[in-house]
Order: C-alpha cells, then structure tokens, then sequence
C-alpha cells in the first residue's frame, strides 16, 4: 500500500516519513504529492481551525492522486496570548515570514508575561475512497527566554517539552520524533486505521 503526505513543507515531509516508517516498519509506503504529481501542490490554508486546513490539504491531494492521502496542521496554543498563533502559527508575523521572524514576534509578545506555557497541537487527516479519519496530538511545555539549538524548524528552538530541559531544536530527530505532537497524532491515526486495513 502506498500512502501520500500532503504537505509542500520539505521539513514538515520528512519529519512526517520519519515518524510513519518507525510506525509501519515498511508494510506502507509513504511518499509526498510531489513524488506523485512531479511537482509540489500549494493548497490555500483558509480553514479557521486546524481540522479544516488538515482536511482541505488531504482533499486536494487525494482528489489529484486517487492514492490514500495524510495531510496535517499543527498550532502553537501559547496561554499567555490566549491560545495564539494557533491556526496562524506558521504566518504568525504575517503571509510570507520567515520562522525567524515567527520566533522574534512571539518572544517580543511574551516580554513580561506571568506564564510561558504553550503546547504544540496537531490535527491529522486521512483520506481515501471509503473514509475520512482525524486524529489529534499534543505536546505540552513552556516556551524559552531565547532560542537554542539548531535542529527541527519552525519554532523548535523556543519549545521545551515538559519532562526535558532542551528545546526541540537540541534535540536528535529521534528524541523529538519520540514525543512530539505529531508523533502522538499519527499514534492515534494508525490505531484507528488497523481496525479498518488488513496489513
């Protein structure tokens, strides 16, 4: 069975193979929509939630390829700013901003906050000819005074999952492959979907 990644975010694509072939140990095959189609398929994030943009992205890409579709939107839910970025994390400092620049925002925003907790949230979506499933994952922590570390992407070198004392982007890909929120997500997604596929 081949299972197509929706997500035009190379970073995103990889993390996300990673964490489906530790899961799956080789009885699926996951590839991207640009494996598929020969190029990179941009679809609008117009949804208000993170469920409707997970869903739009697996829609457009299953409705291309007629292939089993997993498409994902992730939040950064920071309580000092009621529960923002949100479904705006990735254009948090506007349509075209660099994580840099995401980062630097939401530090300046956090100055002289009484707390620096957040969590990470993503939604999943699979499609194929017979179903639509969601699944939900989080991961719960606080963010830093400044950024360390050098790995991930997006706000990684700010995050610090309770229980650790690094952020994600100090952490191997493995560590943070083992307790992030999108490794919970598919968790949950792949025990929903052996009780409906025989592999």
């Amino acid at each position: 069975m081949t299972v197509v990644l929706a997500s035009a975010n190379q970073a995103k694509a990889q993390e996300l193979t990673s964490i489906l072939r530790m899961l799956w140990n080789d009885s699926v095959t996951v590839v991207t929509a640009a494996d598929v189609l020969g190029h990179a398929l941009i679809v609008e994030e117009s949804g208000c939630t993170l469920e409707e943009n997970a869903y739009l992205k697996a829609t457009a890409v299953f409705e291309r390829t007629l292939l089993p579709t997993i498409a994902d939107d992730t939040g950064l839910e920071v309580e000092a700013l009621g529960g923002q970025p949100g479904v705006r994390t990735a254009r948090f400092a506007g349509e075209d901003a660099s994580w840099e620049a995401n980062n630097d925002l939401l530090l300046r925003m956090l100055e002289g906050a009484n707390t620096r907790r957040a969590q990470f949230r993503t939604v999943v979506c699979y499609r194929d000819k017979l179903r639509t499933i969601f699944a939900e994952g989080l991961c719960i922590g606080t963010i830093a005074e400044k950024p360390r570390g050098t790995g991930g992407f997006g706000y990684d070198p700010l995050f610090i999952p309770d229980g650790y004392p690094c952020t994600f982007a100090e952490m191997t890909p493995e560590q943070k492959h083992a307790i992030s929120h999108r490794r919970r997500a598919l968790d949950n997604l792949v025990t929903q979907l052996r009780e409906v596929w025989s592999y």
